[in-house]
């Protein structure tokens, strides 16, 4: 695995202004669920606060719980889910971190920007933990912040989206209308116009700030697509935790559209198999990397603190290439990614 650098203090500064408010899954899901299993008692005991949808989201929790099971099957140990709710409080984001802390398992990982505030007062509660947040940076010593460049891996999912188009028309969904998410659709605009400037882009988010709906509402997100498909986009983005299942859906419907999947590669996500012709892509964020990382870490006795970023460069976020639909302009799509990663493309992380 590789692990990356810690950012400079004025880097780690701007991440945190762009994070504080975002991720592609969130702080809530309409149902508590919560579950464990057990390893033979010795390795990590590893605590996972998930945001809306959980387990079983088929996008940004999934990645998560990967990095995680690796873990687990290479070093032994337990894993100890708990799933976020719609309707929780800060109160209810401290008392599950609190009570996992209490349990004795460490690390323990905040699957998502939500629990940046609570992670921040539970961390100075109990020091000689190791916590580890995704995608939100939390100032503390037994604290490793896990962000990711997603505005570069989005870039990329433009391009693909310019150069596989046939009306010229594209389109990109955002589950919560806040920081991180319009990061994705930053990356995204500016790759496709970049490739081609007469494209028009539409955007539609599906739920605004506290509420995090749109990360858990696959109907709103079909909603959204068939609103697009309609209005001539052939190409749809989502950036929308398991909301985006229902865009998949929808483009689904629709011959000659595409739609480009987002955190897993989701052409290979099982409940998602009738539906993955029509998907041309996904913009893989490696959540895994960044949690195996940091689980090693803390087995190793060395545990990661600071902020780590996986950035494009690192594998922290790409485009997946199954099905082979993005085969014939894999060429340009190398060539874009070397302009980023040499820094002749600078990625913008606002609209």
């Amino acid at each position: 695995m590789r692990r990356v650098a810690k950012l400079s203090a004025a880097c780690a500064a701007t991440a945190a202004l762009a994070l504080t408010a975002t991720a592609c899954g969130s702080t809530s899901s309409d149902n508590d669920k919560s579950s464990s299993s057990s390893g033979d008692g010795k390795g990590v005991k590893i605590g996972l606060a998930f945001d809306v949808g959980g387990r079983g989201d088929r996008s940004f929790n999934d990645s998560a719980a990967r990095g995680a099971d690796k873990a687990k099957k290479e070093f032994g140990g337990e894993i100890k889910e708990l799933t976020a709710k719609t309707s929780d409080t800060e109160a209810d984001r401290e008392q599950r971190l609190s009570d996992m802390a209490e349990a004795g398992y460490s690390p323990i990982i905040g699957v998502g920007y939500a629990y940046a505030a609570s992670m921040s007062k539970v961390a100075a509660k109990y020091p000689k933990t190791s916590f580890g947040i995704v995608d939100s940076v939390v100032d503390a010593k037994n604290v490793d912040s896990i962000t990711f460049t997603e505005e570069q891996g989005s870039y990329l999912a433009g391009v693909a989206a310019a150069l596989k188009t046939k009306k010229d028309h594209v389109g990109f969904i955002g589950g919560v209308d806040v920081p991180l998410i319009k990061k994705f659709e930053a990356g995204y605009v500016q790759g496709v116009k970049d490739t081609n400037s007469k494209i028009k882009v539409d955007t539609q988010y599906l739920s605004h700030g506290s509420d995090t709906s749109g990360f858990a509402s696959p109907d709103k997100g079909k909603e959204a697509a068939q609103g697009m498909l309609d209005n001539g986009a052939d190409v749809i983005y989502s950036a929308a935790g398991s909301s985006g299942n229902g865009a998949i859906e929808a483009v689904n419907g629709v011959k000659g559209a595409w739609a480009i999947g987002v955190d897993s590669d989701q052409y290979s996500i099982p409940g998602l198999a009738k539906y993955r012709n029509s998907i041309l892509t996904s913009m893989v964020k490696n959540v895994d990397l960044g949690v195996y990382d940091f689980v090693k870490s803390v087995h190793d006795g060395k545990p990661l603190t600071g902020t780590n970023t996986y950035s494009l460069s690192k594998d922290g976020v790409s485009l997946s290439t199954s099905g082979g639909f993005i085969d014939d302009i894999q060429a340009k799509l190398d060539a874009a990614k070397k302009k980023i990663v040499d820094g002749s493309v600078k990625v913008k992380t606002t609209p």
